[in-house]
């Protein structure tokens, strides 16, 4: 029988970015459903997130998504625009967010679409992946047609359904699986938290009998 794996994720998350070419991975070489659950950042969700403490937590992740993608071997630069308007300075986070709710809404259309790790993948990668100014002319459009997706078709979607309920649904859920960040893998009840946890998961499945494909 088919196997269930829930991924929590942000299109803000460099680390979800990190994960992507993974997510698609999994659904590849195993006999599993890989299913995106799209989130909100924890900067959104939580207005009060960067306290000082976890000030000091952001400016390391600036430092450490970037090595980490080296050593992974793919393209990075940090997002321009940032799918999150926020001042990297005093990371103070914007009422206006008019990028991270259309993207996440767009996520959730693609997994009802069935192409959920595929739309992560390409648009990830277009995000984080060095294309100044994603979010103009067709850079969007051309992300998703290679993910197999019609983005006139998505955004009609996303205008009448129930989107926003699903993303805060699935926030519901990734706190009842025992965590908060992203990207948070959930096989049978089990999180893996992080990009550098899904060798832990694909141990895990060997482990469970998951077959192969």
């Amino acid at each position: 029988m088919t196997e269930q794996i829930d991924v929590y994720y942000s299109f803000r998350s460099p680390y979800s970015y990190l994960a992507s070419p993974d997510i698609v991975a999994l659904g590849r070489d195993y006999d599993v459903n890989v299913n995106l659950r799209p989130v909100l950042p924890i900067a959104v969700r939580s207005s009060d997130f960067f306290r000082p403490a976890n000030i000091r937590w952001a400016r390391y992740i600036q430092l450490d998504w970037e090595r980490r993608a080296d050593f992974l071997g793919l393209p990075h630069q940090w997002p321009s625009p940032d799918p999150i308007v926020q001042d990297l300075t005093t990371f103070v986070i914007a009422k206006d967010q008019p990028y991270i709710y259309r993207l996440t809404k767009l996520g959730v259309q693609a997994q009802r679409q069935g192409s959920g790790p595929a739309f992560a993948f390409e648009v990830s990668r277009l995000i984080f992946g060095g294309t100044r100014d994603w979010h103009l002319g067709t850079h969007l459009e051309q992300a998703v047609t290679r993910a197999g997706l019609d983005l006139a078709e998505m955004e009609a979607a996303t205008e009448i359904g129930s989107h926003l309920a699903e993303i805060e649904a699935n926030q519901g859920a990734l706190d009842a699986c025992g965590h908060w960040g992203v990207p948070t893998f959930v096989f049978k009840d089990e999180p893996f938290f992080g990009q550098d946890r899904v060798e832990l998961l694909r141990w895990t499945l060997d482990r469970k009998g998951v077959a192969k494909t």
